[in-house]
């Protein structure tokens, strides 16, 4: 079964909603709402990653954070994921019951392995360059994968506890970001669970002939789509209702003998 993640991004520019949730009330009922259409994990981000954001430090993060996570305990059935690359913020988060942490970074802070291990989090490694260098195959950027992969390991985190997600729009061109989708096999074959995040992104606009955020949803649920049928275990979403439904109906068709060969 293939997890429908919701967004909630508690940030005044992530390039898709910013500024909607950034009041905690506002973010506690869209996460509620989310879980009501059917999210199996709500993912909170502080910071948004679009390209050319403003990097905020750990105490500004967590000052925007802490209101949502204080007012949602107890209050959610299904997990909470906290997107960040701060270790600090994850330590913080831990204390509210958080069960992810995703991180863009591709373990850019030397403390999240440790972080993680003892507060028993599940983590995110998703792939990203600081340079994007056209023409690098999929192959390369797995390859790329498997040093922070065995830093983590060797710091402790168990196996079960690693998710490797490919970084559709990090670090990519438009055309790498359709080949990890097309072989998003080659990440699977880490041996880890898989999140695929491309929701509203760039590369749905680009596929699509340049359509604006607002008319990305189609394109969006094709992704969606894809994923199921490629068995990919999360799929990090904005508009969770569409999702869902998509993910349902494709799975009934799985259910009965669909594949790519048929």
């Amino acid at each position: 079964m293939t997890v429908v993640m919701g967004i909630l991004n508690v940030t005044p520019d992530s390039f898709s909603d910013g500024g909607r949730y950034l009041d905690p009330e506002a973010a506690v009922a869209r996460a509620l709402e989310m879980e009501e259409e059917g999210a199996g994990i709500i993912d909170i981000g502080a910071e948004s990653t679009r390209p050319g954001h403003t990097p905020l430090s750990p105490d500004e993060e967590w000052r925007r954070l802490e209101p949502v996570l204080a007012r949602l305990a107890g209050r959610l059935k299904v997990p909470i994921s906290i997107d960040t690359y701060h270790a600090e913020t994850a330590r913080r988060a831990a204390q509210y019951g958080i069960a992810i942490v995703n991180d863009v970074s591709m373990l850019q802070d030397p403390d999240m392995p440790a972080v993680v291990r003892h507060h028993g989090l599940r983590y995110v490694l998703m792939h990203t360059r600081r340079q994007v260098l056209p023409g690098l195959p999929v192959a390369a950027m797995v390859e790329e994968l498997r040093r922070p992969l065995a830093r983590l390991l060797e710091e402790g985190v168990p196996a079960r506890d690693i998710l490797i997600d490919p970084g559709i729009g990090f670090g990519k061109t438009r055309e790498q970001d359709l080949a990890c989708l097309a072989e998003i096999g080659r990440f699977q074959a880490l041996g880890h669970p898989v999140l695929v995040g491309a929701s509203r992104k760039r590369v749905v606009g680009h596929a699509l002939g340049g359509v604006p955020v607002g008319e990305r949803l189609a394109g969006s649920l094709a992704v969606v789509a894809h994923a199921c049928m490629a068995g990919v275990d999360i799929v990090r979403v904005h508009d969770v209702r569409d999702s869902v439904r998509v993910v349902r109906m494709m799975e009934a068709i799985l259910a009965h003998g669909g594949s790519f060969a048929s």
